[in-house]
């Protein structure tokens, strides 16, 4: 035999309704999944809690600011500063809002529900730090004025306590609010709202 003619080449022709599974390529498919938004289905469950947390504090700001009301009775003559300003009421309207908002992302992504949202949350971060100072100013004016004419030290010390609690859900509804408002502003800026988030899987 001669040499050259061991050396040639060899080609298989199969028919075309045979096929050899082990020399196939894995196929790559691109799957699209419509979320409505940007949220991985976590994500959103956190900002839903984030936002009925938020609606809480609206809640209990509201509910302190109630309170304040009963406090013009004898031998109280006027109502706390706190009250006067109107803080209790008009900050639990914005932190309601806020936690309304976020809820609402939770099931349908916009890019007009996200602005909205961003901008309910930077309200809501000023007011809590507004707050803040109005309720550290309240303390500091009106804890001698309750105490000085309380008839026994529990009536004071339960002001007290009423004004540290508000001042602690204030702070953090200043954390939530500043949290969720560059979170927001950076999803805003990204780009990233779409109805469609695409990514590829192995078939």
């Amino acid at each position: 035999m001669d040499s050259n003619t061991a050396h040639n080449p060899v080609f298989l022709l199969f028919p075309p309704e045979i096929t050899i599974p082990d020399l196939q390529s894995t196929d790559l498919t691109a799957t699209t999944y419509d979320t409505s938004g940007p949220f991985p289905k976590l994500l959103a469950t956190k900002m839903k809690i984030l936002g009925a947390m938020q609606i809480l504090f609206g809640v209990m700001n509201f509910s302190f600011g109630v309170v304040f009301l009963f406090t013009l009775e004898n031998p109280y003559p006027r109502y706390p500063f706190i009250f006067v300003s109107g803080y209790p009421f008009w900050s639990s309207v914005l932190f309601i809002n806020s936690g309304a908002f976020l809820v609402a992302l939770e099931r349908k992504t916009t890019k007009t529900l996200v602005k909205l949202s961003r901008i309910m949350n930077s309200l809501s971060a000023l007011a809590a730090t507004a707050g803040t100072i109005l309720l550290t100013f309240g303390l500091v004016l009106d804890q001698h004025f309750f105490c000085g004419y309380a008839e026994t030290i529990s009536q004071c010390q339960a002001v007290a306590t009423l004004f540290i609690v508000s001042m602690h859900f204030s702070l953090w509804e200043v954390f939530l609010s500043y949290l969720l408002s560059v979170y927001l502003d950076f999803l805003f800026l990204l780009g990233s709202v779409s109805g469609v988030v695409p990514y590829c899987q192995y078939k």
